[in-house]
């Protein structure tokens, strides 16, 4: 039975993968979840969970609903999954004064380009960068613009819309498939701010990592260090497997730990999870961006922690519902066992006829979980379009070298028969392969 002293909104799209995660995962602790969604306010209830429906592009009005709304009530805590539902989260925080992040710096953190500016002003290691509205077409010689360089919209995230260009024509290629992209019915529709610009930086080579974190009054706790095993070097972005703990060595490991305290610390983040990106090559340590939620889609099933009188361990939703409660095992430690995820990418854009394979996928030693998300007969966008997966993979290990081995071998038993979009073509049947291979 949920208990109303442990109220917890949760800020999450209605379509988003996490929550029935942290469904599952209020429930066995007894605390009721109040949802905020971007869901139709002309509909009655339409997901039958109660929801406040609110516009995201607009976080001071959302939390204003969601105050009017919860007046007279207890809330306990707050969490948000996702860029967007980030700030309305933290303004609603402001308002029912409980404990989060201060609205300015998850600002800070939505404009990739504020970001970089703070990295900059903190002394942190940044690319060259500017801004530049996408149209007309910016001509890259009058700008002086140096390659190889790297595009990316200011208000898209996952990756979507970021493109390499090694030279002038690549720029002007990028910045024509851009321009067509934030001008498409689905990106407008988001109504999000500063669609009409990108972010030109400079490129930064090296290995890549993610961090996954949990900050407490301003105290940032490293959960995991996920080395990324697959190139990201471009055309395009899309990721692909994470492995922990990293094998990078302990030196390295401590300077990441110290970049991301530093990376927080400089946007002015105080209170709950951080997911963060870094490049690392002979010139130290580049902070990619920070932001103010947990891991996106369903990769926190990769973490789990051993809380102490439990003989199961918890998951990282469990852990972050007992952080923002501020109920006991909140700092529990990661479990010692080597875990990854891998990210199924979507091959070519289409429509998804069929996935095959599963079974054998699933029968790989190491393997644990394969989940597909992509819904058959939708369509799917490849990236840079695109910004959602064809599924999850799950492994785990003795080490971090098994449990990638085990992800390599399942995804290799995996294809998919996409449809062209165009109705004069045929359908075409692609084997997944991984990046690194």
């Amino acid at each position: 039975m949920t208990n109303p002293s442990k109220r917890l909104l949760l800020f999450t799209a209605k379509l988003g993968y996490q929550t029935r995660s942290f469904e599952d995962a209020a429930r066995r602790l007894g605390v009721q979840l109040v949802y905020v969604t971007d869901r139709c306010q002309q509909l009655e209830d339409p997901w039958g969970d109660q929801a406040i429906p609110v516009h995201f592009e607009s976080p001071e009005a959302a939390a204003y609903t969601v105050m009017e709304t919860l007046r007279g009530k207890e809330v306990a805590g707050i969490l948000a999954l996702g860029d967007r539902p980030a700030a309305a989260a933290a303004y609603a925080a402001r308002g029912l004064g409980v404990h989060y992040n201060h609205p300015a710096a998850v600002e800070a953190c939505r404009s990739k380009l504020r970001m970089k500016e703070v990295f900059r002003d903190a002394g942190l290691n940044v690319p060259s960068f500017r801004s530049l509205p996408i149209e007309p077409t910016p001509e890259p010689v009058l700008l002086n613009i140096s390659y190889p360089c790297v595009l990316k919209p200011l208000s898209l995230s996952a990756s979507q819309g970021v493109v390499r260009a090694n030279n002038r024509e690549e720029f002007l290629s990028a910045a024509t498939r851009i321009r067509r992209l934030l001008k498409s019915a689905e990106i407008l529709a988001s109504r999000e701010p500063n669609l009409d610009q990108v972010l030109v930086e400079g490129y930064i080579p090296g290995k890549e990592v993610a961090v996954e974190g949990l900050l407490d009054d301003g105290v940032l706790r490293i959960l995991a260090i996920f080395d990324k095993p697959d190139p990201l070097e471009g055309p395009y972005f899309e990721e692909t497997i994470y492995v922990t703990p990293s094998r990078l060595p302990e030196s390295v490991q401590r300077a990441i730990e110290k970049c991301a305290t530093d990376a927080v610390r400089a946007l002015g983040l105080s209170h709950g999870p951080v997911h963060a990106e870094f490049r690392i090559n002979d010139d130290g340590l580049w902070p990619l961006e920070v932001a103010p939620r947990p891991i996106g889609g369903l990769c926190a099933r990769s973490l789990r922690f051993s809380f102490e009188g439990e003989s199961e361990p918890i998951g990282l939703e469990e852990l972050l519902l007992r952080h923002a409660q501020g109920l006991p095992g909140w700092n529990s430690p990661r479990e010692q066992i080597a875990s990854g995820v891998m990210m199924i990418p979507v091959p070519i854009s289409g429509i998804l006829e069929r996935v095959s394979g599963e079974e054998t996928a699933r029968a790989i030693p190491g393997i644990t979980e394969l989940t597909i998300t992509a819904r058959l007969r939708d369509a799917i966008a490849a990236w840079p379009e695109g910004s959602s997966y064809l599924g999850f993979l799950f492994a785990r290990g003795d080490t971090p070298e098994k449990v990638e081995e085990s992800l390599r071998k399942a995804y290799e038993k995996l294809s998919c028969t996409i449809t062209p979009r165009l109705p004069v073509e045929h359908p075409v049947t692609r084997r997944i392969t991984s990046q690194g291979n």
